[in-house]
């Protein structure tokens, strides 16, 4: 399917997405998330494009407070199904906002964890978005954000061929200010299967950081 990098910033496109199966993620936390948060702390959370739920999910059952914020109405009740079915512990833990990512301003350093998966949009809209996920962030709290790398698109994967929407670690790692300590900013292999079930390494690009002051 050919897509036009501008409709992946719109309700619409991701509402008919979600409409077109059952489910379209597997339901699994992130691997990333789960390797590197478990050991935190948990507080107060911001899962900026949160799809299906999975992640916060995840979060809320670990103790977290979570806001999910997704651009598809569809996904934010998939997902707030989803945290229901497990039980008012995990369900009563998240907070689900229906909004447009692009657009959308949490509250300034109100969060002790803010992470964004695979949020990909065109170039021009990711860099206010990940500003506004570093402002996000409390003293003391941790920004973790994860992308597709663009070497992706040249494996079995079937990644969209638009080099715009794709980031490095250190691209976000350049947009810190003073006060940041940099925990990570790597492209990490993974092995996963791909459409036909064949496995196939794929790179993330993983960016961890930590707001000292």
């Amino acid at each position: 399917m050919e897509i036009n990098p501008a409709t992946l910033a719109t309700a619409e496109f991701w509402d008919e997405r979600y409409r077109s199966a059952p489910a379209i993620w597997t339901g699994n936390p992130n691997p990333h998330l789960v390797t590197d948060v478990a050991a935190l702390t948990p507080s107060t959370a911001l899962d900026m494009g949160a799809g299906e739920g999975a992640d916060a999910i995840w979060l809320a059952g670990q103790g977290w407070q979570v806001t999910a914020v997704d651009i598809s109405a569809v996904a934010v009740e998939r997902g707030r199904g989803a945290a229901e079915a497990r039980g008012d512990d995990v369900a009563e833990r998240i907070s689900w906002v229906a909004a447009d990512v692009t657009t959308w301003a949490p509250p300034t350093g109100a969060f002790g964890l803010v992470v964004s998966h695979f949020l990909h949009v065109p170039s021009a809209l990711r860099g206010p978005v990940f500003q506004r996920c570093i402002e996000a962030v409390a003293v003391g709290g941790t920004l973790m954000i994860v992308g597709h790398h663009i070497s992706d698109t040249e494996t079995t994967i079937r990644r969209p061929q638009l080099p715009d929407l794709y980031f490095e670690a250190q691209d976000v790692a350049a947009m810190l200010p003073n006060g940041w300590t940099i925990v990570e900013a790597s492209t990490r292999p993974r092995t996963t299967n791909d459409h036909d079930g064949a496995p196939v390494t794929i790179n993330d690009a993983v960016l961890i950081a930590h707001r000292d002051q």
